[in-house]
């Protein structure tokens, strides 16, 4: 009986050992796939439908806080500020896919990226990656939630947010360095 009762504690043990690297494996596995560039590994770690709403959902607060209550209040203003909406819904769209978390996860520019710049002098030369996790802070938020935050290219920290279902975890949000909204005047 007493070794059924060790052989229990020893599997729960490796289980929870388990669970808690989980999220250091899956941000090394996306650590590899962005060195790599191998977007097809990136996209087995990320869930993008969660990442896109979690993206958009942050453009559009921030749209409307510097737009402000002047333009939200104004019948023209709250139709630009829509147009400006959807805008940021196909960047969205540009910087929620592998190329995309890959830039950001480089802490480059998507557009640098897109278009080739960063590269150097010689536009043949390969683009190759740093480390772009290297010097990450990590912490789980709570037993489902686990954070790595990097500072981007101008110092600003961006947090990529890990969520664990079941007992795999996958990138479902990235909480972005957007500014505060104008001072009131």
């Amino acid at each position: 009986m007493k070794k059924w009762i060790a052989l229990i504690v020893l599997v729960l043990a490796l289980l929870a050992g388990y669970v808690a690297a989980g999220p250091y494996l899956t941000v090394d596995a996306i650590r590899k796939a962005v060195q790599e560039q191998d977007t097809a590994a990136l996209s087995e770690h990320v869930d993008f439908p969660a990442l896109r709403l979690s993206l958009k959902a942050q453009l559009e607060d921030y749209l409307v806080r510097q737009a402000g209550e002047d333009m939200q209040s104004n019948p023209i203003g709250a139709i630009a500020v829509r147009i400006a909406g959807a805008a940021a819904g196909g960047a969205v769209d540009a910087l929620a896919t592998p190329i995309g978390i890959g830039a950001v996860l480089e802490g480059r520019n998507l557009f640098n990226r897109l278009g080739g710049g960063g590269r150097g002098q010689d536009v043949y030369a390969p683009n190759l990656p740093n480390d772009p996790l290297k010097d990450a802070k990590y912490g789980f938020e709570s037993p489902s939630r686990f954070t790595a935050t990097v500072n981007n290219a101008d110092g600003e920290p961006v947090v990529f947010v890990l969520t664990r279902s079941g007992l795999s975890w996958k990138l479902s949000d990235i909480r972005l360095p957007i500014g505060e909204p104008p001072a009131p005047r």
